[in-house]
Protein backbone atom coordinates (compact mmCIF):
# COMPACT_ATOMS: atom_id res chain seq x y z
CA UNK A 1 0.00 0.00 0.00
CA UNK A 2 3.11 2.38 0.98
CA UNK A 3 4.41 1.89 -2.62
CA UNK A 4 1.47 2.88 -4.17
CA UNK A 5 0.85 5.80 -2.14
CA UNK A 6 4.58 7.10 -3.29
CA UNK A 7 3.73 6.25 -6.59
CA UNK A 8 0.74 8.14 -6.95
CA UNK A 9 2.37 10.91 -5.12
CA UNK A 10 5.68 11.08 -6.89
CA UNK A 11 3.74 11.54 -10.54
CA UNK A 12 0.48 12.78 -11.88
CA UNK A 13 -1.83 11.44 -14.66
CA UNK A 14 -1.89 13.92 -17.26
CA UNK A 15 -5.22 16.27 -17.57
CA UNK A 16 -6.25 17.21 -20.95
CA UNK A 17 -7.39 20.75 -22.04
CA UNK A 18 -10.95 20.14 -22.68
CA UNK A 19 -11.84 24.24 -22.98
CA UNK A 20 -10.95 27.21 -24.36
CA UNK A 21 -11.51 31.00 -23.81
CA UNK A 22 -13.11 31.08 -27.45
CA UNK A 23 -16.50 29.15 -25.23
CA UNK A 24 -16.79 32.83 -23.64
CA UNK A 25 -15.41 34.72 -27.14
CA UNK A 26 -12.83 35.65 -26.01
CA UNK A 27 -9.61 36.33 -28.56
CA UNK A 28 -6.02 34.33 -27.85
CA UNK A 29 -3.32 32.81 -28.66
CA UNK A 30 -1.99 29.84 -28.31
CA UNK A 31 1.58 30.04 -27.07
CA UNK A 32 4.68 29.04 -26.32
CA UNK A 33 7.78 29.19 -24.24
CA UNK A 34 10.45 28.35 -22.22
CA UNK A 35 10.80 27.32 -18.87
CA UNK A 36 13.67 28.64 -17.00
CA UNK A 37 15.54 25.29 -17.44
CA UNK A 38 14.23 25.14 -21.31
CA UNK A 39 11.28 22.80 -21.13
CA UNK A 40 8.66 23.98 -23.41
CA UNK A 41 5.60 24.96 -21.70
CA UNK A 42 2.38 25.73 -23.61
CA UNK A 43 -0.46 28.27 -22.57
CA UNK A 44 -2.72 30.89 -23.88
CA UNK A 45 -2.54 34.32 -24.00
CA UNK A 46 -5.92 36.43 -23.50
CA UNK A 47 -5.42 40.44 -24.63
CA UNK A 48 -7.19 43.03 -22.72
CA UNK A 49 -6.53 45.63 -25.40
CA UNK A 50 -5.37 49.15 -23.71
CA UNK A 51 -4.30 47.58 -20.44
CA UNK A 52 -1.01 47.57 -18.90
CA UNK A 53 -2.07 44.36 -16.13
CA UNK A 54 -1.67 41.00 -16.49
CA UNK A 55 -2.63 38.29 -14.37
CA UNK A 56 -0.13 35.09 -15.04
CA UNK A 57 -2.27 31.80 -13.59
CA UNK A 58 -0.40 28.83 -12.02
CA UNK A 59 -3.02 25.48 -11.53
CA UNK A 60 -3.15 22.84 -9.35
CA UNK A 61 -1.43 19.71 -9.06
CA UNK A 62 -3.17 17.09 -11.19
CA UNK A 63 -4.88 19.97 -13.45
CA UNK A 64 -4.42 21.64 -16.87
CA UNK A 65 -4.81 25.18 -17.89
CA UNK A 66 -8.18 24.45 -18.38
CA UNK A 67 -9.39 22.68 -15.61
CA UNK A 68 -9.65 18.67 -14.59
CA UNK A 69 -12.68 16.62 -16.02
CA UNK A 70 -12.76 14.44 -12.76
CA UNK A 71 -16.30 14.02 -13.56
CA UNK A 72 -14.83 11.41 -15.79
CA UNK A 73 -12.49 8.04 -15.64
CA UNK A 74 -10.08 7.62 -14.65
CA UNK A 75 -10.14 10.86 -12.78
CA UNK A 76 -13.08 10.13 -10.95
CA UNK A 77 -11.61 7.10 -9.35
CA UNK A 78 -8.34 9.01 -8.61
CA UNK A 79 -9.94 12.09 -6.43
CA UNK A 80 -13.31 10.45 -5.30
CA UNK A 81 -12.61 9.06 -2.09
CA UNK A 82 -12.38 12.85 -0.94
CA UNK A 83 -15.59 13.57 -2.50
CA UNK A 84 -13.68 15.47 -5.69
CA UNK A 85 -15.37 13.80 -8.77
CA UNK A 86 -17.01 17.08 -10.23
CA UNK A 87 -15.52 18.72 -13.17
CA UNK A 88 -13.60 22.41 -12.78
CA UNK A 89 -13.15 24.54 -15.60
CA UNK A 90 -10.78 27.14 -15.11
CA UNK A 91 -11.64 29.59 -18.45
CA UNK A 92 -14.45 30.91 -16.41
CA UNK A 93 -11.99 32.35 -13.89
CA UNK A 94 -10.07 33.95 -17.37
CA UNK A 95 -13.11 35.12 -18.70
CA UNK A 96 -13.75 36.94 -15.20
CA UNK A 97 -9.91 38.14 -15.20
CA UNK A 98 -10.42 39.72 -18.47
CA UNK A 99 -13.81 41.48 -18.14
CA UNK A 100 -12.20 43.38 -14.45
CA UNK A 101 -9.18 44.65 -17.12
CA UNK A 102 -6.55 42.03 -17.29
CA UNK A 103 -4.51 40.84 -19.48
CA UNK A 104 -4.56 36.85 -18.76
CA UNK A 105 -1.83 34.16 -19.49
CA UNK A 106 -2.49 30.78 -18.70
CA UNK A 107 -0.08 27.84 -19.13
CA UNK A 108 0.50 24.66 -18.22
CA UNK A 109 3.16 23.37 -15.77
CA UNK A 110 5.86 20.81 -16.64
CA UNK A 111 4.24 17.11 -17.22
CA UNK A 112 0.94 18.25 -17.30
CA UNK A 113 -1.88 19.39 -19.82
CA UNK A 114 0.24 19.57 -23.04
CA UNK A 115 3.07 20.87 -21.62
CA UNK A 116 7.02 19.21 -22.12
CA UNK A 117 7.95 16.25 -19.98
CA UNK A 118 10.72 16.75 -17.72
CA UNK A 119 12.35 15.48 -14.59
CA UNK A 120 11.60 11.36 -15.32
CA UNK A 121 7.90 12.75 -15.08
CA UNK A 122 7.86 13.51 -11.39
CA UNK A 123 5.93 16.10 -9.62
CA UNK A 124 8.26 17.78 -6.90
CA UNK A 125 5.32 19.54 -5.08
CA UNK A 126 7.05 22.89 -6.39
CA UNK A 127 10.30 22.47 -6.19
CA UNK A 128 11.28 21.69 -10.17
CA UNK A 129 7.60 23.60 -11.30
CA UNK A 130 9.52 26.25 -9.34
CA UNK A 131 11.45 26.77 -12.92
CA UNK A 132 7.39 27.15 -14.98
CA UNK A 133 6.67 30.21 -13.02
CA UNK A 134 9.92 31.88 -13.42
CA UNK A 135 9.49 30.96 -17.13
CA UNK A 136 6.31 32.62 -17.47
CA UNK A 137 7.75 35.85 -15.97
CA UNK A 138 10.46 35.91 -18.14
CA UNK A 139 7.80 35.08 -21.51
CA UNK A 140 5.00 37.81 -20.57
CA UNK A 141 8.10 40.32 -19.69
CA UNK A 142 9.82 39.62 -23.69
CA UNK A 143 5.98 40.75 -25.03
CA UNK A 144 6.32 44.15 -26.72
CA UNK A 145 2.44 44.15 -25.74
CA UNK A 146 3.62 43.95 -22.21
CA UNK A 147 6.24 46.22 -22.01
CA UNK A 148 6.11 47.90 -18.67
CA UNK A 149 2.86 46.14 -17.45
CA UNK A 150 2.48 45.74 -13.92
CA UNK A 151 2.10 42.07 -12.89
CA UNK A 152 -0.07 39.93 -10.77
CA UNK A 153 0.16 36.17 -10.21
CA UNK A 154 -3.00 33.90 -9.19
CA UNK A 155 -1.77 30.57 -7.99
CA UNK A 156 -3.33 27.39 -7.05
CA UNK A 157 -1.81 24.28 -4.99
CA UNK A 158 1.10 23.04 -6.72
CA UNK A 159 1.39 26.33 -8.94
CA UNK A 160 1.54 28.35 -5.35
CA UNK A 161 4.13 26.03 -3.97
CA UNK A 162 5.89 27.00 -7.06
CA UNK A 163 5.47 30.62 -6.71
CA UNK A 164 7.17 30.04 -3.33
CA UNK A 165 9.83 27.91 -3.93
CA UNK A 166 10.87 30.56 -7.25
CA UNK A 167 10.96 34.03 -4.65
CA UNK A 168 12.63 32.27 -2.33
CA UNK A 169 15.12 30.79 -5.17
CA UNK A 170 14.96 33.72 -7.49
CA UNK A 171 14.12 36.63 -5.86
CA UNK A 172 15.34 38.99 -8.55
CA UNK A 173 12.62 37.75 -10.80
CA UNK A 174 9.84 39.09 -8.57
CA UNK A 175 10.75 42.66 -8.08
CA UNK A 176 8.01 44.17 -10.72
CA UNK A 177 5.67 41.40 -9.22
CA UNK A 178 2.70 43.59 -7.43
CA UNK A 179 0.85 40.74 -5.36
CA UNK A 180 -0.26 37.32 -5.41
CA UNK A 181 -3.15 35.27 -4.68
CA UNK A 182 -2.15 32.02 -3.43
CA UNK A 183 -5.15 29.34 -3.33
CA UNK A 184 -4.79 26.25 -0.71
CA UNK A 185 -1.14 26.10 -0.89
CA UNK A 186 0.35 22.66 1.29
CA UNK A 187 2.18 20.47 2.77
CA UNK A 188 2.85 17.25 1.40
CA UNK A 189 3.14 16.07 3.98
CA UNK A 190 -0.44 17.08 5.48
CA UNK A 191 -1.62 15.61 2.78
CA UNK A 192 -0.16 12.48 3.28
CA UNK A 193 -1.38 12.29 6.91
CA UNK A 194 -4.62 12.66 5.86
CA UNK A 195 -4.07 9.89 2.94
CA UNK A 196 -2.33 7.10 5.59
CA UNK A 197 -5.63 8.34 8.21
CA UNK A 198 -8.29 7.26 5.54
CA UNK A 199 -6.71 4.19 4.60
CA UNK A 200 -6.27 3.42 8.40
CA UNK A 201 -2.66 2.47 7.82
CA UNK A 202 -0.33 3.35 11.27
CA UNK A 203 0.96 7.25 11.50
CA UNK A 204 4.46 5.66 12.53
CA UNK A 205 4.51 4.18 8.69
CA UNK A 206 4.99 8.20 7.33
CA UNK A 207 9.12 7.50 7.96
CA UNK A 208 9.00 4.36 5.64
CA UNK A 209 6.86 6.49 3.48
CA UNK A 210 8.83 9.32 3.29
CA UNK A 211 11.78 7.24 2.44
CA UNK A 212 10.22 5.69 -0.80
CA UNK A 213 9.21 9.12 -1.97
CA UNK A 214 12.66 10.30 -1.58
CA UNK A 215 13.37 7.01 -3.63
CA UNK A 216 11.39 8.31 -6.44
CA UNK A 217 11.68 12.11 -6.59
CA UNK A 218 14.93 12.97 -4.84
CA UNK A 219 13.22 15.32 -2.59
CA UNK A 220 12.00 14.06 1.39
CA UNK A 221 8.86 15.29 2.45
CA UNK A 222 10.25 18.30 4.80
CA UNK A 223 12.09 19.35 1.25
CA UNK A 224 9.09 20.10 -0.44
CA UNK A 225 7.05 22.20 1.88
CA UNK A 226 7.20 25.70 1.88
CA UNK A 227 7.08 26.40 5.36
CA UNK A 228 9.98 23.84 6.04
CA UNK A 229 12.36 24.93 3.50
CA UNK A 230 11.97 28.63 4.64
CA UNK A 231 9.74 29.74 1.04
CA UNK A 232 6.95 30.80 2.83
CA UNK A 233 9.45 33.02 4.62
CA UNK A 234 10.52 34.84 1.26
CA UNK A 235 7.14 36.36 -0.20
CA UNK A 236 8.17 40.08 -0.18
CA UNK A 237 5.33 40.61 -2.04
CA UNK A 238 1.40 41.53 -1.05
CA UNK A 239 -0.03 37.97 -0.81
CA UNK A 240 -4.23 36.65 -0.28
CA UNK A 241 -4.05 33.28 0.84
CA UNK A 242 -7.55 31.25 0.72
CA UNK A 243 -8.30 27.76 1.62
CA UNK A 244 -11.57 25.39 2.38
CA UNK A 245 -11.01 25.39 5.82
CA UNK A 246 -12.31 21.46 6.33
CA UNK A 247 -10.76 20.28 3.52
CA UNK A 248 -10.57 16.40 3.48
CA UNK A 249 -6.61 16.15 1.69
CA UNK A 250 -5.19 18.63 4.80
CA UNK A 251 -5.49 20.45 7.75
CA UNK A 252 -6.51 23.78 8.39
CA UNK A 253 -3.18 24.32 10.53
CA UNK A 254 -0.97 22.91 8.03
CA UNK A 255 -2.38 26.56 5.51
CA UNK A 256 -2.49 28.35 9.08
CA UNK A 257 1.48 27.99 9.38
CA UNK A 258 1.92 28.54 5.64
CA UNK A 259 0.19 32.29 6.09
CA UNK A 260 2.08 33.15 9.32
CA UNK A 261 5.61 32.50 7.97
CA UNK A 262 4.65 35.06 5.33
CA UNK A 263 6.75 37.88 6.85
CA UNK A 264 5.04 40.35 9.28
CA UNK A 265 5.46 43.53 7.04
CA UNK A 266 4.16 42.00 3.95
CA UNK A 267 0.58 43.14 3.38
CA UNK A 268 -1.17 39.61 3.75
CA UNK A 269 -4.85 38.55 3.74
CA UNK A 270 -6.30 35.31 4.60
CA UNK A 271 -9.75 33.76 4.65
CA UNK A 272 -11.39 30.53 4.76
CA UNK A 273 -14.30 28.79 2.92
CA UNK A 274 -16.53 27.20 4.89
CA UNK A 275 -19.56 24.88 4.33
CA UNK A 276 -17.41 22.04 2.43
CA UNK A 277 -14.81 19.51 2.53
CA UNK A 278 -14.02 19.47 -0.91
CA UNK A 279 -11.09 20.89 -1.68
CA UNK A 280 -12.12 21.41 -5.62
CA UNK A 281 -14.68 23.89 -4.43
CA UNK A 282 -11.64 26.13 -3.28
CA UNK A 283 -10.60 26.06 -6.72
CA UNK A 284 -14.12 26.88 -7.54
CA UNK A 285 -15.03 29.56 -5.66
CA UNK A 286 -13.44 32.49 -7.73
CA UNK A 287 -15.91 32.12 -10.68
CA UNK A 288 -18.52 31.68 -7.88
CA UNK A 289 -17.84 34.74 -5.36
CA UNK A 290 -14.95 36.60 -7.65
CA UNK A 291 -15.49 40.62 -5.24
CA UNK A 292 -12.99 39.57 -2.68
CA UNK A 293 -10.22 38.63 -5.26
CA UNK A 294 -10.99 41.05 -7.39
CA UNK A 295 -10.70 43.60 -5.31
CA UNK A 296 -7.43 42.81 -3.86
CA UNK A 297 -5.87 42.26 -7.29
CA UNK A 298 -7.10 45.92 -7.82
CA UNK A 299 -6.28 47.21 -4.26
CA UNK A 300 -2.17 46.21 -5.42
CA UNK A 301 -1.51 46.12 -9.20
CA UNK A 302 -4.11 49.25 -9.56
Amino acid sequence: MLEAIADRFSTSPRSPVLHSPAEHGLDFEDVTFPSEDGVPLEGWFVPAPGSDRIVIVNHPRFFSRSGLPSHLEPWRSVHGETGNDIEVDFVPDIALLHAAGYHVLAYDLRNFGLSGAANGGVTTSGRFESRDVVGSLRYARSRPDLRGARIALFSRCLGADATLFAMQRAPQEFTDVCCLVACQPLSPRAVLERTLERRCIPAERMEELDRLIRLRTGFGLDEMSPVETGAAGSVRVPTLVYQVHDDLMTRPADVQSMFDAIPSDVPKELFWIYGTTRRWDGYLHFQKDPDRILEWLAGHIG
